[in-house]
């Protein structure tokens, strides 16, 4: 078909997060009564990701989450963080992204677990990543009192920009910063501001 770029294009553009490949064949299918091959999707969406790599524009097209969604180019990072943190609307307190690592870390876990690890309540933190769609309800545990499993949700990867939960970086990778400046807080610090940001 003519055009079928621009199809495509208009797609990903009114989606409100990645799209898989096989929604838009299906949308196409759908809206044209004609299937369309895979190979030929994803050649057109080549094309596509070609022309928005040009610097002419700020943004491109990028597969992410299992999907294709346009995102601002790394070089207009800092002008769009300073309006998120202006508007504050996807802003994460630390006890939600300490909760948060957990969760994707150790998923699927229950509550209590998450406490046990963190050392303070969770109830805000997770209602807050629930909320914001970060985390997902998984199931049920087998244990007593059957407790709700949580894991991150599709979104989450979106949210920081991962192809898969493999491009996580794996907990060996983590190590204490060498000739910092200070000292670390004592643990007991952590907890006590922990604490305070679930009280506020």
């Amino acid at each position: 078909m003519d055009q079928l770029a621009q199809q495509i294009e208009s797609l990903i553009f009114c989606a409100d997060g990645p799209l898989p490949l096989e929604e838009i064949s299906a949308c196409l299918e759908e809206a044209f009564g004609m299937k369309f091959l895979d190979e030929e999707l994803l050649n057109t969406i080549g094309q596509l990701r070609e022309r928005y790599s040009d610097d002419t524009f700020s943004f491109e097209l990028v597969e992410i989450a299992g999907g294709y969604q346009f995102l601002t180019k790394g070089a207009y990072h800092p002008i769009v963080g300073a309006y998120l943190r202006q508007t504050m609307r996807r802003r994460l307190s630390g006890s939600a992204l300490e909760t948060l690592a957990i969760v994707a870390y150790k998923q699927p876990v229950s509550k209590s677990d998450l406490e046990k690890i963190r050392g303070v309540n969770c109830d805000y933190a997770l209602q807050k990543l629930l909320e914001k769609e970060l985390v997902s309800i998984m199931g049920r545990s087998d244990g007593p009192g059957r407790p709700l499993l949580y894991g991150t949700s599709p979104r989450f990867m979106d949210y920081f920009g991962l192809k898969s939960m493999e491009d996580l970086p794996k907990p060996k990778e983590f190590k204490l910063t060498e000739n910092a400046i200070g000292e670390q807080a004592p643990i007991e610090e952590n907890l006590a501001t922990a604490r305070k940001e679930e009280e506020e």
